[in-house]
């Protein structure tokens, strides 16, 4: 058979001849054979990445606004009355407008993209019969794939190998628990919850190892075949939220504002297209059209800022977040220890030196295949200075580590005599409840109630002291053909201690300070015991002010942790599964929180923080899950993170402030000109001009500095203030627009064409002039704008005064003025400039700059 034809009920058939259908061996594909299949079958995701395809989509998703769709209507019921100047103004505009907006959210794209490359997910796959590192893009039918303990599964495929091999599926079947899986043969009529000898795309390793082979990948996939049907939408962030909440406001008010203006130029009998389109014009002057284009620069230039600081965004939307972020949690190890793990004693029951128990964890670690952990590293490291190796040794079986037992054992034989031996390593209280005797020099007793007194004492005291302490026990087996399991587990020997030390980093007091004056705080949730916990937190000056364990969570209701979270910064003894229950808990109370996390059981918490945070050396699963991966476990690194969220959200909001408070002013103005004037205020094509040249400097904000107060504290989406700031400035406009009125009519009188230009200049200076008042706290003169948002403001100024003399003027019916009539705009111009400063300080004195 063809290896790239469909491969029918694969699970009911034997590994041996699906693995001939694809052509495909025990050794893998050759890189050859990997490489033609890559390009026949396409990239191993769920939708196909044709650039150009997508730069297509993408700019024809410029259309679908509401807005645009507005003026393209406008524009077609201009076409249908052969008004065909204003109709191919509007569509024009629309045009431009759209191919500006694409461009610079297209390259933005793809600089992101290229980042989030650095930390793409990866599989181990045999290739040329060695195990190679491959993007899980590359895998393709007939791959062989080493899945270990977090590893994400990188296609459907039937097992050809396992051990204690547990996979979460929840995605695809709703199974709560992990459900075990080993290779076999099941009915060809079976459900997809009963194909226990298959894997699936988009399904993660909970605990064990196994092989598989690649049955089918991408769309062809169980998951690919019902990606679109399944509610997958990410979780709402807390920016996209108040997004929401901000467009609910404008629609409301726009709807409002504008059904007034329809009305009252009907009734006051202006002529009907006319008034179309300039109620339709006036809607889309309202809404900041531009703010997605915005938001793509400020974030994507945010993103590239922070891969500079060893920050990879995965998702653009949770830098926002970053900056709200005013709760972080996260583990002390790598956080407030340097993560460098060494062991630095081996002790027997009676807390002397021993040899033994270093062999019997030697053994235990060199021989461990399942989830990688610097624990047996530093088991091995200390093995190699004493010497100590394996080669009398020889594997026989592997009990991998889970977080149930939280223990591994490795069954080994001796080459000399032939003694099979478990050997067992894991949390101390785990191991002692798998023993029945303690070894005691050459002899064992019987672990009674001395014995295990001696054992939790000396278990706290090097807890107080800073040591993460393991067990170790060992039993005789008698060897077999079939594999040992858990129930193996039992009436071993308790043989000793081994104690970890992770020192404190060094620079990790001024980092925490740091946190602190940005107004964050940290909470340190751990599975290490409370005395461990709370000496490395003292020890970098943490200060401690209650501890939670476990325990305490188990016996507690959610109302009541709603309560104490907040107050608590030490969580000790902490499943895995309580991480989640305390990180909402915090969001139940109005913070943001953000959550560190590289470890199989992070995933759930990764995913329901505002902001999930990971490491390059994450298991696979917490890296997909988190928004961003560190490529250092630095705090310091955060750090720049938070600062870089903050500038990114402020350069938002002032982009918002700015259009909604001018845009909203000269709606009113616009309504209030309709009552009295014979003749419209403004055309609807010099509506859009308008609104077209005020974006152009507007695009300049994504690139704007900063103000110091905006880094020092988080900021979050305040819908009232921007109500509050859109009806005060906007009625600072209206007051000034009256004004250029009443100065138009007695200077120039009832000549619509003088009285149109007069205010659309009043209105498009005062529009960009505002905003370098409204773009920061402080006085405007004493924070200096980026480089392009100042040269575009002038450059629209002199452009603005110049728009009467040039041919572009005479297209959109604007003039020359007076002498006079230009002179008292200039001067309205910088009255307002100079109100709009005051106003601002007496605003934000009242209101705040931003309620965190």
């Amino acid at each position: 058979m063809n290896p790239s034809s469909p491969v029918n009920a694969y699970w009911s058939r034997s590994v041996d001849e699906i693995m001939e259908t694809l052509e495909s061996s025990a050794q893998g594909l050759d890189s050859s054979t990997a490489a033609a299949r890559l390009k026949e079958h396409g990239a191993n995701t769920l939708t196909a990445d044709h650039s150009p395809v997508r730069a297509v989509r993408l700019f024809l998703e410029r259309f679908s606004s509401p807005l645009v769709l507005i003026l393209i209507f406008a524009a077609s019921v201009a076409f249908i009355v052969h008004d065909w100047l204003n109709a191919v103004i509007v569509l024009g505009i629309v045009v431009i407008t759209a191919v500006l907006s694409f461009i610079v959210e297209f390259r933005s794209t793809r600089a992101v993209e290229k980042l989030q490359q650095q930390v793409a997910v990866r599989a181990t796959v045999l290739r040329d019969g060695q195990t190679q590192s491959v993007s899980v893009k590359d895998v393709v039918p007939g791959d062989i794939v080493v899945l270990t303990a977090g590893s994400l599964i990188p296609g459907d495929g039937l097992l050809i190998e396992a051990k204690d091999f547990h996979v979460t599926q929840a995605l695809l079947t709703g199974e709560t628990f992990p459900v075990e899986k080993q290779p076999g043969i099941v009915a060809e009529d079976a459900a997809l919850v009963d194909r226990s000898n298959c894997v699936f795309m988009g399904t993660s390793v909970r605990s064990g190892t196994a092989r598989a082979l690649v049955v089918q990948t991408g769309a062809a996939t169980r998951f690919g075949q019902i990606a679109g049907k399944l509610a997958l939408r990410t979780p709402e962030t807390e920016f996209e939220r108040g997004l929401r909440h901000f467009g609910i406001l404008l629609v409301r008010v726009m709807v409002v504002i504008v059904l007034a203006i329809l009305a009252i130029n009907i009734i006051l009998h202006h002529p009907t297209i006319e008034t179309v389109l300039f109620a339709m014009a006036l809607a889309v002057g309202l809404s900041p059209e531009m703010l997605p284009a915005i938001m793509t620069i400020t974030l994507s230039r945010g993103a590239k800022t922070m891969a500079g600081h060893g920050v990879i965004v995965k998702r653009l939307n949770a830098i926002e977040n970053l900056g709200s972020m005013d709760v972080f949690c996260t583990d002390k190890t790598g956080t407030l220890t340097k993560g460098v793990v060494e062991l630095d004693r081996t002790l027997d029951i009676t807390g002397q030196d021993s040899d033994r128990v270093m062999q019997l964890a030697c053994l235990n670690s060199s021989f461990e295949t399942g989830l990688s952990n610097p624990l047996d590293e530093a088991v091995i490291a200390a093995a190699v200075k004493r010497g100590l190796t394996t080669q009398d040794h020889e594997k026989l079986d592997e009990i991998p580590y889970d977080f149930t037992r939280k223990r591994l054992s490795i069954v080994v034989r001796q080459k000399t005599d032939g003694t099979c031996r478990l050997i067992t390593k894991g949390a101390l209280q785990n191991v002692l409840a798998a023993c029945d005797r303690v070894q005691t020099g050459q002899e064992t007793a019987p672990l009674d109630e001395q014995y295990t007194r001696i054992i939790q004492q000396r278990f706290a005291d090097w807890s107080a002291e800073g040591y993460r302490v393991l067990g170790v026990a060992h039993k005789s087996v008698p060897e077999q053909t079939g594999h040992y399991s858990r129930d193996d587990e039992e009436q071993m020997i308790f043989d000793g201690f081994l104690l970890f030390f992770d020192p404190p980093e060094e620079n990790v007091h001024d980092v925490l300070n740091a946190l602190e004056h940005l107004g964050v705080q940290l909470k340190i949730i751990t599975g290490d015991n409370r005395h461990v916990a709370r000496h490395v937190a003292e020890a970098v000056g943490f200060q401690v002010e209650r501890i939670i364990t476990g325990a305490d969570l188990d016996r507690m209701r959610d109302e009541a942790l709603w309560h104490l979270a907040p107050q608590v910064n030490l969580f000790a003894e902490v499943d895995p599964n309580q991480k989640e229950r305390i990180i909402t808990a915090l969001q139940k109370t109005g913070h943001v929180v953000g959550y560190l996390g590289d470890g199989i059981n992070d995933a759930p918490a990764l995913h329901a923080a505002d902001v999930g945070i990971s490491v390059d050396q994450a298991v696979d699963v917490a890296k997909e899950a988190a928004d961003f991966v560190l490529m250092e476990h630095d705090l310091e690194v955060l750090r720049k993170g938070i600062n870089e969220g903050r500038r990114t959200f402020a350069n938002t909001i002032k982009y918002i402030f700015i259009t909604t408070s001018a845009n909203f002013g000269n709606m009113i103005s616009m309504a209030i000109a309709s009552l009295f004037l014979p003749f419209l205020p403004l055309l609807a094509k010099q509506i859009l001009l308008n609104n077209f040249l005020s974006d152009i400097p507007a695009l300049g904000i994504a690139d704007d500095n900063v103000d110091r107060d905006w880094e020092v504290k988080p900021h979050r989406w305040d819908i009232r203030l921007i109500r509050n700031f859109m009806l005060t400035f906007g009625l600072v406009s209206v007051v000034f627009d009256l004004v250029t009125f009443g100065v138009l009519l007695a200077l120039a009188g009832e000549v619509a064409e003088i009285f149109r230009t007069g205010w659309f200049m009043e209105s498009l200076m005062t529009e960009l002039l505002v905003l370098l008042v409204i773009r920061t706290n402080l006085p405007f003169f004493r924070s200096r704008p980026g480089r392009f948002l100042l040269w575009s403001i002038a450059g629209m100024v002199v452009l603005t005064l110049a728009i009467p003399y040039l041919p572009i003027g005479a297209i959109f019916e604007i003039v020359p003025l007076p002498g006079p009539v230009l002179l008292a705009i200039i001067a309205i111009t910088g009255c307002y400039v100079l109100v709009s400063e005051m106003t601002k300080h007496i605003f934000f004195q009242r209101f705040g700059r931003q309620r965190s």
